[in-house]
């Protein structure tokens, strides 16, 4: 018991909160494309909410495990944290399915420094959806007790400035099924070129070809991953300016100067 206690102890400084949902509560039922009123809080752990200042805020459902949910719409792209502690935003009915508690808030924050941070609300229900969900998430849903959202999580500083992925981004593009696709942060260039020939980053897929017209596809949009690296510092150039040479029409001008 002493040494569960002691890594529970252990543990608990990584449990990072930073933003608390207040609206919507855990278990409400809201009604299907009307608006949804969203506030939050600093929750007194983790990084301040003073400490950041941009958010995107989306609508989920599914289970608690990465696996087993999506985002379903955005509700803010581009939140400002110095307009206050509240959103508003309405979804279509056919996003997805009327499951009880299958939805929740999911808010990624970046802080100053280029911290990220996600929050999860707790977990309500949206009456008079008329979607359905993919197996996977009506899977995860089933497996949910209690109105819990996922937990939490403070990656620090975004692995992305050095060329990585985070949360849904780095899942694989056609691995991803919900109506919006997330793609990573383009690579920054390189200080020197290594290299003769380019090389693919990842391995070439075959693609058929369509014998009859493609369904439409259900996709929204793809947003691609915010660019998070430190841009360069200038400074004024110090050197003095170069003298002017004289050319041949200077030379003429000058004995005419007088």
């Amino acid at each position: 018991m002493l040494i569960k206690a002691f890594l529970l102890a252990t543990l608990l400084p990584l449990a990072f909160a930073d933003v608390q949902f207040t609206s919507p509560a855990a278990g409400a039922t809201l009604a299907a494309a009307s608006p949804i009123a969203i506030k939050w809080k600093d929750s007194g752990d983790g990084i301040a909410l003073t400490d950041l200042t941009t958010y995107t805020l989306f609508l989920c459902a599914g289970g608690n495990d990465a696996a087993s949910f999506i985002q379903l719409a955005p509700i803010t792209e581009k939140g400002l944290f110095t307009t206050g502690n509240a959103a508003s935003g309405t979804v279509a009915a056919t996003v997805g399915g009327p499951d009880k508690n299958a939805y929740f808030l999911k808010m990624q924050s970046v802080g100053a420094k280029g911290a990220q941070v996600i929050n999860y609300s707790d977990r309500f229900t949206l009456s008079g959806m008329t979607g359905t969900f993919p197996p996977v998430v009506k899977d995860g849903i089933s497996k949910v007790s209690g109105t819990d959202g996922p937990p939490s999580t403070n990656q620090g500083a975004p692995a992305a400035a050095a060329g990585g992925a985070q949360g849904q981004e780095a899942v694989s593009y056609t691995a991803q099924t919900g109506l919006i696709k997330y793609a990573p942060m383009l690579t920054p260039p390189g200080t020197k070129i290594t290299k003769r020939a380019p090389t693919p980053r990842y391995p070439t897929s075959s693609v058929p070809i369509a014998q009859t017209f493609l369904p439409t596809p259900k996709q929204t949009t793809t947003m691609t991953a915010s660019n998070t690296n430190v841009p360069p510092q200038s400074r004024q150039f110090q050197a003095p300016a170069a003298s002017m040479p004289q050319d041949d029409m200077q030379k003429f001008l000058h004995r005419w100067r007088d």
